[in-house]
């Protein structure tokens, strides 16, 4: 069965952010919903620190907490392991977002365009309605995932079906991939790496693996 995951390498992580940008102009997210965030970690202590960037967002988990807490079942599982939200049913009751270890998700109860009154020329035309008073998240571009089923192309092979943080990293941190294909990209990443998920103690199985060496 298909389990798609991403990766971030963050010996290659420079924090400059791109993957946010490309995700809030692919995505039309209002100022200040990320989607996709960096965190900027500093640890060490004087002289010796370090900066450390982290790529974050909604981890697909394979046992999401956000699902067993939604009262209208708004938010499911799919076969192929993403974990999505279903506008028409979502009542913005919150509770996802509290249950969600990540802070992924977002509610947005007022429009709100980047310059503040007037929206631009793209925000009117990639304005979605159905976003307002709901739940969203980070979808690992679902549109993108289900048109490679119909193409026949492949999720973090061929651009055009991959994530847009994937496509847009500048360093080469982020991959995408199914982790149950032992030929994909992030299969082979994952065998010659070592590797992390956050919080993976709490039993959520976490969609997004973050490399840290070689093996």
């Amino acid at each position: 069965m298909t389990r798609y995951i991403m990766t971030a390498d963050l010996r290659r992580c420079i924090g400059c952010q791109t993957c946010t940008a490309a995700c809030r102009q692919t995505n039309a997210t209002p100022p200040g919903v990320q989607w996709r965030q960096v965190l900027d970690i500093e640890s060490g202590e004087f002289p010796d620190v370090h900066r450390s960037f982290v790529p974050v967002g909604c981890q697909h988990c394979g046992d999401p907490p956000c699902l067993h807490v939604c009262p209208t079942t708004a938010t499911y599982q799919r076969d192929d392991g993403l974990v999505e939200v279903d506008y028409d049913k979502c009542i913005g009751c919150g509770y996802c977002a509290v249950a969600c270890p990540y802070q992924a998700r977002h509610i947005t109860h007022r429009v709100a365009f980047a310059y503040g009154g007037e929206p631009m020329a793209s925000e009117s035309a990639r304005f979605d309605a159905r976003r307002m008073s709901v739940a969203t998240k980070c979808t690992f571009c679902m549109d993108r995932i289900d048109a490679a089923r119909e193409n026949g192309q492949t999720p973090g092979v061929d651009p055009e079906v991959t994530p847009a943080c994937v496509n847009s990293c500048i360093a080469g941190v982020l991959s995408f991939g199914d982790r149950e294909d032992p030929n994909s990209n992030v299969s082979q990443l994952l065998s010659a790496t070592q590797h992390f998920r956050m919080h993976e103690e709490l039993g959520t199985d976490p969609g997004f693996y973050y490399i840290w060496d070689k093996k």
